[in-house]
């Protein structure tokens, strides 16, 4: 019971009482904001319940007071006091019933974005680890490439979109080209560094045992530099999402980019907050599975 009763219920008590108060406007929907608090209260008393590791159920209690928070300073300064412009800053529960409704309309835009973004990043994954294991393991290659990365790895992948789109057939092969090279860099340069940075201890352990070049690259190498992989592929994933935002945002016609840009065009300020909140959950959800397969493959550094 004294869990139950810290500082993150007693804040979201406070947004329900404030949620349930007379509004300023008659249009607030505040009922929704209700059932979003009992959601996620639900959700917390879950982890409250379920979960044995203590650091965990500290960290998620943080973020949910957060998002208590927020909720609150939202709902106060919109629904109730009126304080901000209702067309940029609508109230909370207007966006949460908007966001039910626009459900399925962001799902087939998710489902055309996906599209795109698998296209790119996979591309980039199945060409950059293997290079980037090649070049490593040969130190005179490495020292050859090294510059190279240093002068094309920095270069912002965004001002290719024009070009690629000018040069290139469709527009969805001029997203999957700049995608792919947003991703690409990120992936082969940790790869790379991490393959020259392994323990040499491992490669001369498998070097007195005759083990073969492909063995010594997939059995040694490979594993040695899965966290570095990975480390590039989440910073080339995020960058990807930014990229493939971008290009939907200049010349799609479909996609969760193109859904926030098109109803920013008509100043429907409430369907583009749908929208990035709806973008947040996509990316904080691949991220999520994407940490999941790093921790199975990397459980061994537990």
């Amino acid at each position: 019971m004294k869990r139950w009763l810290g500082i993150t219920n007693v804040l979201f008590i406070l947004v329900t009482i404030t949620a349930l108060l007379p509004s300023a406007k008659n249009s607030s929907q505040s009922e929704y904001t209700i059932g979003l608090l009992l959601f996620i209260e639900l959700i917390y008393i879950a982890v409250l319940l379920f979960e044995k590791n203590k650091e965990k159920v500290e960290t998620h209690g943080d973020v949910t007071a957060i998002i208590y928070v927020i909720l609150f300073l939202w709902e106060l300064f919109t629904a109730k006091l009126n304080l901000l412009d209702v067309h940029l800053y609508p109230a909370p529960g207007e966006i949460v019933k908007l966001f039910l409704l626009e459900i399925p309309e962001m799902i087939k835009g998710f489902i055309s974005s996906i599209q795109l973004l698998a296209g790119g990043y996979i591309l980039a994954l199945v060409t950059a680890i293997p290079l980037a294991l090649f070049i490593g393991w040969r130190k005179r290659l490495y020292k050859v490439v090294k510059p190279l990365t240093k002068v094309l790895g920095p270069i912002p992948p965004i001002v290719y979109i024009p070009y690629a789109i000018a040069i290139l057939p469709t527009f969805k092969a001029a997203s999957v080209f700049v995608i792919f090279i947003g991703a690409f860099w990120p992936i082969f340069i940790n790869t790379l560094n991490g393959v020259f940075n392994i323990d040499r201890r491992l490669i001369d352990s498998a070097k007195a045992l005759n083990v073969k070049e492909r063995s010594m690259l997939l059995e040694v190498i490979l594993p040695g530099t899965l966290p570095a992989i990975f480390s590039g592929a989440t910073i080339g994933l995020v960058l990807s999402f930014i990229l493939l935002t971008a290009a939907e945002m200049i010349g799609a016609t479909s996609g969760i980019g193109w859904y926030v840009k098109y109803f920013s065009d008509f100043a429907d300020y409430s369907k583009v907050i749908v929208g990035i909140i709806f973008i947040g959950i996509v990316v904080t959800g691949i991220t999520f599975f994407l940490e999941r397969i790093e921790h199975y493959l990397l459980r061994w550094r537990k």
